[in-house]
């Protein structure tokens, strides 16, 4: 929920001032409550900054999120029907999002919190965690699927609601994905599927957690967000430059296996020095541990590096839980 960490005066009082300014945002397939609400939180802050106390109109769509019933799943729910009018709608003059639209009656506030905490719904809290003790299989479908073969691309596209092109750097031909691997017990439900180039998919982790697999996809994203603009006209990489984004993509395929996964783990986990010092041959055992009870392995290559980085974390989450 969002925090102040100082304080300062209300602005509730002073009615919006000047041209509307549109907020548009998608929630993706790979975002889960807990990264899309901080983002939804930040564009608002961000639009207070650059047009203060301007009206602010927050138009909020869904990309895949859908339950075995094709309604949505607790992530997107909980988006809909408790943050975005409890927690975002204070700070807005008008929100639209796929199951209803509504304007605030009250004026709009406009002394936006310093800081966003994300907390769950009570009693719900272990439902969107990793139970890191058990290592079970964790997927978004909650009920098993029958399916004995491969969805279409067609069907994962519209599943996705996107084109025929990779999810992180918008490349093509691509490739269907398992989010979780059928060898560890991942389904042929549209629903465990991604669309991702040859390249990225043979990076994509092969662990028993769908939602690790969408935090990576999410972190790849952004990580190789310059492979999107290489086809673009240069009129439109000038405009992206101009506005702090980034045109061409960054070249890993030097970084030997440990530099590479040391670089996930302090930027897809946010490892530090200190958690890098702290190795132990517990957490080397534990990790084994992880490697063989929940991943797999894919392309003939025995373990990844997306993979090794996720199972070093586990670990360390594991071994942390025992010392409290």
């Amino acid at each position: 929920m969002p925090k102040k960490k100082n304080k300062r005066k209300s602005t509730r009082s002073q009615a919006p001032k000047g041209k509307a300014v549109i907020l548009y945002h998608d929630m993706a397939v790979y975002e889960n409550f807990e990264r899309c609400a901080p983002r939804i939180f930040e564009v608002i802050s961000k639009a207070q900054e650059m047009r203060p106390n301007s009206p602010r109109i927050l138009y909020f769509r869904v990309q895949g999120h859908r339950n075995s019933a094709n309604g949505y799943d607790h992530d997107a729910w909980e988006m809909i029907r408790h943050f975005l009018p409890d927690v975002a709608l204070p700070y807005l003059t008008e929100l639209h999002t796929p199951l209803y639209s509504v304007k605030d009656n009250r004026r709009q506030k406009n002394d936006i919190p310093d800081e966003m905490r994300v907390g769950y719904p009570k009693g719900e809290e272990k439902s969107f965690w990793y139970d890191i003790e058990s290592l079970p299989l964790r997927v978004r479908e909650t009920e098993a699927s029958n399916r004995k073969t491969y969805p279409t691309k067609r069907a994962i596209m519209e599943y996705l609601d996107i084109g025929e092109e990779c999810l992180i750097c918008w490349g093509s031909p691509v490739e269907r994905a398992h989010v979780v691997p059928a060898s560890l017990g991942g389904s042929m439900d549209v629903r465990n599927f991604a669309l991702l180039c040859a390249d990225h998919h043979k990076q994509a982790p092969d662990i028993a957690d769908a939602e690790a697999f969408w935090a990576w996809v999410d972190y790849a994203e952004l990580r190789d967000s310059g492979s999107k603009w290489q086809r673009a006209p240069e009129e439109v990489k000038l405009w992206v430059k101009e506005h702090g984004g980034r045109t061409e993509p960054i070249d890993h395929s030097e970084m030997e296996f440990l530099a590479a996964v040391q670089f996930e783990l302090r930027h897809l986990y946010g490892w530090s020095d200190r958690e890098f010092s702290a190795m132990s041959w517990d957490l080397m055992n534990e990790y084994h541990r992880v490697l063989d009870s929940a991943t797999g392995r894919h392309f003939a290559v025995e373990k990844k590096v997306s993979t090794h980085a996720w199972a070093y974390h586990v670990a360390r989450l594991r071994l942390a839980s025992r010392s409290k």
